[in-house]
């Protein structure tokens, strides 16, 4: 019985809700993220509104100021274009997302028009990254592809095209190449298949070190880059090219759900997760990738749909709902838990921290979906650390 009493304080404390309280602070916090950005760019003012917010420790002033930009931009139409590629909801949200798709339109046209006083910067080491996350958005949401016009259409497949000229490290940034080939692909343009097999192999067959983790290059590194991009973007990459990777796909399905339960296992009671690694300052989107196995249904079995919105929707309050998040015009500080400069690492500026949006991936799912649908219910750390004995014990995956 104490047990029992327990759990539910946790629980309580934790914030497992109901699904569509749950829904409307997950709809209301991507909104609060999202809104300046994407009202700004639609109107052409993003770089007459967006303070440029650079780390104490910048590596190259000048070039980060400029790709700012971008990196908002792209990043955060990654993380919304399931959305915004769904139908339904309540009538708040399907208010929300008609305006959200007008200014979609309309952001992506200023983003690629030579002419706009918002035209991004399309050529460099870091747009390469960016465009990458651009691409991803637009794969992930074929409504807003659809509904560009020809013109249009046309300038984005020409700023993409630019970023061929920059050859990417022997790290994850092969993935970046791959993922823009991968647009040109699913979308009838000719692409290089040569950048995709190239990062599919390198991952494959050389970067895997075992129980669900890749290495970022010829070195492993205890961050959460599996999750920013390795995993999300292999997995994308991987089902696009099709039937060729068969063998491999077999393979990443159980990495890529052993990532998974790491990730669930990572989430302490109050939404907290270990301060590790490089770029920690993403917030939610160190869990992009189980955001991303939630809305692709490729979950494992081990985990219910409702101990991961319950889990996800704790470490969105604790990132993104902490003093200080955000500044006084709406956009996100850097930080962690609140606003926190020491944590940006040299590249970082005010528009990387747009990659917490990737944590929003599950909205694509619809309210009958059963992430959505499912009672909220205690995670791994609620658990054990309620008292509880209903956990198995865990074990790594061993693949020969």
């Amino acid at each position: 019985m104490e047990k029992r009493i327990l759990l539910v304080i946790f629980v309580m404390l934790s914030g497992c809700g109901y699904a569509q309280e749950d829904r409307k602070v997950w709809l209301d916090y991507m909104d609060k993220v999202a809104r300046p950005v994407l009202s700004a760019l639609a109107d052409g003012r993003l770089r007459e509104t967006m303070p440029v917010v650079l780390s104490r420790i910048v590596d190259n002033k000048e070039t980060r100021s400029r790709v700012t930009y971008l990196e908002a931009w792209g990043r955060l139409l990654s993380g919304i274009g399931p959305w915004l590629n769904s139908e339904g909801g309540g009538r708040e949200e399907v208010g929300l997302r008609r305006q959200y798709r007008e200014w979609a339109l309309k952001a992506v046209d200023n983003s690629v028009n030579p002419l706009s006083k918002d035209y991004m910067v399309w050529t460099g080491a870091q747009p390469l990254v960016d465009a990458s996350f651009f691409a991803l958005g637009l794969i992930r949401c074929p409504w807003l592809w659809e509904h560009l016009d020809t013109a249009v259409k046309a300038r984005v497949v020409t700023a993409l095209r630019m970023t061929r000229a920059t050859v990417p490290p022997y790290n994850n940034w092969v993935l970046f190449s791959a993922m823009i080939e991968s647009f040109f692909c699913k979308y009838g343009y000719d692409y290089d298949p040569v950048r995709i097999e190239y990062a599919v192999r390198q991952f494959s067959e050389h970067w895997y070190v075992g129980d669900g983790n890749f290495s970022d290059g010829m070195s492993y590194h205890d961050d959460y880059y599996n999750s920013y991009v390795i995993q999300p973007y292999l997995s994308l990459v991987v089902a696009v090219a099709g039937s060729r990777y068969r063998s491999f796909a077999e393979k990443l399905d159980r990495i890529t759900k052993r990532y998974a339960e790491l990730q669930e296992r990572m989430i302490n009671a109050d939404g907290s997760y270990p301060v590790t690694g490089r770029s920690i300052t993403y917030r939610c989107g160190a869990f992009h990738h189980l955001a991303d196995m939630a809305l692709r249904g490729q979950l494992p079995v081990s985990l219910s749909p409702g101990q991961v919105r319950s889990a996800l929707t704790a470490v969105i309050k604790k990132t993104l709902g902490a003093p200080g998040t955000f500044g006084a015009q709406g956009w996100l500080n850097i930080g962690l838990h609140g606003h926190q400069e020491g944590l940006a690492d040299g590249y970082i500026t005010g528009g990387s921290l747009y990659l917490c949006a990737e944590v929003f991936l599950p909205m694509g799912l619809g309210v009958g979906d059963p992430f959505w649908a499912s009672p909220g219910a205690a995670w791994t750390s609620v658990k054990v650390w309620g008292g509880m004995d209903s956990v198995r014990a865990d074990h790594a995956l061993d693949i020969k």
